[in-house]
């Protein structure tokens, strides 16, 4: 198998350490509010029996990983340049769990709006706490069944030489088997299309729903909505290195500026968002979540 090469760019020492003060900063910002969300759910039983808030706070955990990930391996990339194969590997992988939990978080999420608008009645028997966790506990599972295939012929195929090395951290330089991009490709365009189909389902039940319930009809659509736009920003990772590679052909000169801010709008600020959507939109969670968050 041929080696994946790249091409090495540096930035001056003071460019790097703004980057890098920017990006950290970003990072323990967001993970600060997401952070009191999550204290604010284990200290309030209201919301640990609640499915809706269960599933709300493994998207904020999911994006607490993703985005301390993110940040790990940036600041890594320039202090040490280089990573261990093997290190970089448990890196990218728990990334790509997380990064495959948030779409499906948000689907299940618009089906909870679905079954609370159209069957009231039966929406405590179906949306459990229990089946909640059985579901999220489903969501690593396939998060895995993703993950696995790329490490397991990673070891099938690389000698042990190749896990000793050091490689900058990127995943071309891991997972090197031109055949394993196709195949996540073809999955994440399998799931994508099921999650879609699933929000444009439960939006337009939702729209049909009797006008009896026009208030609660309102505010779950409007749910629904967000988790579509959350959606998009989710998919936003997909072409990431499309992005970068564009911007790179019309701005040859800058591309080390293009990869900063294309990694800042894909990876970090849309981490900001479920608080904002979720933390400060919901009434109940907003009363007890002014309690820890700093006047």
């Amino acid at each position: 198998m041929s080696n994946f090469t790249t091409v090495v760019y540096r930035d001056s020492l003071n460019v790097a350490i703004i980057k890098n003060v920017v990006t950290v900063v970003l990072c323990i910002f967001i993970n600060f509010i997401n952070g009191t969300l999550v204290h604010t759910f284990r200290k309030h039983q209201v919301f640990n029996m609640n499915p809706r808030y269960i599933l709300y706070i493994h998207l904020v955990l999911n994006d607490m990983i993703l985005l301390t990930t993110f940040t790990l391996v940036y600041v890594l990339s320039y202090i040490v340049y280089t990573l261990n194969v093997s290190f970089c590997m448990f890196l990218l992988s728990i990334a790509i769990l997380s990064d495959v939990n948030n779409p499906f978080t948000l689907a299940v999420m618009a089906v909870e709006c679905y079954i609370a608008v159209c069957f009231p009645l039966r929406h405590s028997l179906i949306c459990t706490v229990r089946k909640t966790y059985a579901v999220i506990g489903l969501m690593w599972l396939i998060g895995l069944l993703t993950v696995l295939p790329d490490i397991f012929n990673a070891l099938a195929t690389e000698s042990l030489d190749f896990f000793r090395s050091r490689v900058f951290c990127f995943m071309p330089n891991i997972f090197r088997n031109p055949m394993l991009k196709e195949r996540r490709d073809v999955s994440n365009i399998v799931c994508l299309v099921i999650i879609w189909l699933t929000l444009f389902y439960t939006y337009f039940q939702i729209i049909c729903a009797a006008k009896l319930v026009a208030a609660d009809n309102k505010k779950a659509r409007n749910t629904v909505l967000l988790h579509g736009f959350q959606l998009l920003l989710c998919m936003l990772t997909y072409v990431f290195f499309l992005s970068i590679e564009g911007l790179t052909f019309l701005f040859p000169r800058g591309v080390l500026t293009i990869r900063f801010i294309i990694s800042i709008l894909i990876h970090v600020l849309p981490r900001l968002i479920s608080p904002l959507v979720y933390g400060l939109r919901d009434k109940m969670f907003r009363k007890y979540l002014r309690k820890y968050l700093p006047s």
